[in-house]
């Protein structure tokens, strides 16, 4: 008998009343990719409300690195959770947070002297490395590329290269240029011409940083050529620009390493992380070179909520869990099996299949000569994936990326159940 064990129609009756009173309450921009609601989850594994039983290919949009409700991480949570939620660290110290930041000082990529600071989300993570690279350089201008995404703030959206639904109605931050980002399978006519591509727009002297996901995560786990980073290491180095790593989504493990600068050979002065960093509570952080972390005043960074006791206690757990399995390797092992999986699929809707390590997507288009996307078909695939059981997400500037984010803990069974229904999905749309 196999994990998932789903009840059809979706959604059941109790998903559907609490769609019902979702509707009345929740805010219509708030989206709901899968219409069931979850009453419970374990690993990789979630059970709705009304007693379907789900493979979780979606981990919360990257968030479960190590799983749903792991239990070295649920406990320190608890105990941390009676014994002190809250205190605002810019009021009073706990050791949970300067605990977090020596981890990210040791773990964070590039040599030299470290610090690190915690907010609550990846959007704050970037703004305030974008914040302390302007205070860093005395400079006002950002480059950032195409297909990127870097959260829904004012700044974040700004930076973010995917117009709709991110970007409509604006307004956008100024002294904000863009590039576009290598994407092997469509186009790198960048790689070998950046200082000579941006010369219409700015000054690479007026350049505070240049921000980046190693990986591009809602852009289709796209993987840029070695060469490019290479160049952009050598571009910042050369004008003392400050190199920034996106590593929210690509970061805590989820490329094989535990951060995705280290296996494509970049060398970030800052790295933004969030996400899994934590087991799926609010916690995100800057991380890098201690001169340009040492920018800003006292009280010229930090939040209300930044650096929660209960979210620090987790991110201490989680990290510890996370350096294990990476040292196992057994997530660069799931990556190389899933990828071959995914090339194994006969479907000629699939036009690209990459990602690195267990961070593995497919590209799905109408016509591989054309390279059309098929967006019509990812969503009816997704829909066909999660009827029999299994929930995924798509990606991507065209809506046509089908993204895998299942837990480096996945059990064996539930990796392959999972992988089955992926693939019975496909052949069911074509």
């Amino acid at each position: 008998m196999g994990i998932a064990k789903v009840t059809l129609p979706i959604p059941g009756p109790k998903s559907q009343a609490l769609i019902d009173r979702r509707a009345k309450a929740v805010a219509p921009g708030v989206s709901l990719i899968h219409p069931l609601f979850v009453e419970s989850a374990k690993n990789a594994t979630v059970t709705d409300v009304d007693g379907n039983v789900f493979l979780d290919f979606a981990g919360g949009i990257g968030c479960l690195n190590v799983g749903h409700a792991r239990s070295e991480v649920a406990i320190a949570t608890a105990r941390q959770a009676a014994r002190l939620t809250h205190a605002c660290f810019q009021v009073t110290g706990y050791e949970e947070y300067v605990a977090v930041c020596e981890a990210l000082c040791r773990l964070a990529p590039g040599a030299g002297e470290k610090r690190a600071l915690l907010v609550s989300t990846g959007a704050e993570a970037v703004e305030n490395a974008v914040k302390l690279a302007r205070k860093h350089t005395g400079r006002q201008a950002v480059l950032c590329f195409e297909h990127a995404f870097h959260g829904r703030t004012l700044l974040g959206m700004t930076l973010t290269g995917k117009a709709a639904p991110y970007k409509v109605g604006g307004p956008f931050a100024p002294e904000v240029y863009r590039l576009p980002f290598p994407y092997p399978y469509r186009d790198t006519s960048i790689v070998g011409r950046l200082e000579q591509a941006l010369m219409p727009q700015v000054r690479p002297s007026d350049l505070a940083a240049v921000i980046l996901e190693p990986v591009l995560g809602e852009g289709g786990f796209v993987v840029p050529p070695p060469a490019f980073a290479a160049e952009l290491n050598a571009f910042c180095q050369k004008h003392g620009i400050v190199l920034i790593a996106d590593e929210v989504q690509t970061g805590m493990g989820r490329t094989g390493a535990m951060f995705a600068s280290e296996r494509v050979g970049l060398q970030p002065d800052l790295v933004t992380c969030a996400k899994s960093i934590a087991g799926g509570l609010p916690l995100a952080g800057v991380v890098g070179n201690a001169k340009v972390m040492n920018s800003t005043p006292v009280g010229g960074v930090g939040g209300t909520f930044a650096g929660n006791p209960v979210a620090c206690a987790a991110a201490i757990e989680t990290i510890a869990v996370l350096e294990k399995e990476i040292a196992s390797g057994r997530p660069n092992a799931l990556g190389e099996k899933v990828h071959a999986f995914l090339k194994s699929i006969d479907s000629p809707l699939i036009g690209e299949v990459r990602g690195l390590g267990p961070m593995q997507a497919m590209e799905l288009v109408k016509d591989k000569s054309t390279k059309e996307p098929a967006e019509a078909e990812t969503k009816a695939i997704l829909t066909a994936a999660r009827e029999k059981g299994l929930l995924l997400l798509s990606a991507g500037t065209y809506g046509n990326v089908i993204r895998l984010l299942f837990p480096l803990t996945i059990e064996d069974a539930a990796l392959d159940e999972g992988l089955a229904i992926l693939a019975a999905a496909v052949k069911a749309v074509r």
